[in-house]
């Protein structure tokens, strides 16, 4: 019997400049994914729905919808990794694109190489590897890699990508310090001199959807001048 071909995973681009999405479905679709490309807010919504994509590529500047508002719609309905792309290098429009849902962001003109590099690592940390450990115990805290969600107790929660990935790093070494630069290289994937504040972000999202849900430890600590670390993990 022969074994079933491999689905391709899917990328919705978005974006309103016609060499973009070129460039974009020429260097994705060379590494298998399959490619959707919208033009317009709107569309971009619609097509969300019907193509159930892995991953969406989103321009902040778009006729019709924006991107950041198309960004919170998307995280009403899924988890999926988003990358923003932003015409400007503007830190503030950064922040704002991360705090609404994006995962990641590309400041244009971008080579088309890094957006794949980014698209992958992505797509590879929102998929759990069959061998991985299924399960992270810190104290009371379960951070589930199957199920892609936070226990304690009653309590849970569904994080984004970046936070998950974020919680899950911390919860496999409780105790440990690790410096902003350390957290963006292993959680993000990549080096980004200058731009802890991406971090700062993520941690600060983490907290509020613990408390929210009622889980007070253990709990991400900030070690002034340094880091993140979780602790709380040993008390009684």
């Amino acid at each position: 019997m022969s074994t079933p071909p491999v689905a391709k995973q899917k990328v919705l681009i978005v974006d309103d400049e016609d060499h973009i999405l070129e460039l974009a479905r020429l260097y994705l679709a060379r590494e298998g994914y399959q490619i959707e490309a919208v033009r317009d807010g709107a569309d971009a919504l619609r097509r969300f729905g019907q193509v159930k994509p892995d991953l969406v590529v989103l321009d902040l500047m778009l006729p019709n919808v924006d991107g950041l508002t198309i960004c919170k719609e998307i995280r009403r309905q899924s988890q999926i990794p988003i990358i923003m792309l932003t015409a400007r290098d503007d830190i503030t429009e950064k922040v704002v694109g991360l705090e609404v849902g994006a995962d990641d962001y590309l400041t244009k003109p971008f080579h088309p190489q890094e957006l794949v590099a980014r698209a992958k690592a992505l797509v590879r940390r929102a998929r759990l590897e069959p061998d991985q450990i299924k399960v992270i115990r810190a104290g009371g805290l379960e951070v589930d890699l199957e199920r892609h969600e936070v226990r304690c107790g009653t309590a849970r929660l569904q994080l984004r990508p970046k936070e998950f990935d974020l919680l899950a790093l911390l919860a496999r070494h409780p105790g440990r310090v690790f410096p902003r630069n350390e957290l963006l290289e292993r959680v993000w994937g990549y080096d980004f001199p200058g731009y802890t504040r991406t971090v700062d972000v993520h941690v600060q999202q983490v907290r509020e959807k613990l408390t929210a849900a009622g889980i007070r430890e253990p709990a991400i600590q900030t070690v002034w001048g340094v880091g993140y670390k979780l602790d709380g993990v040993n008390r009684p």
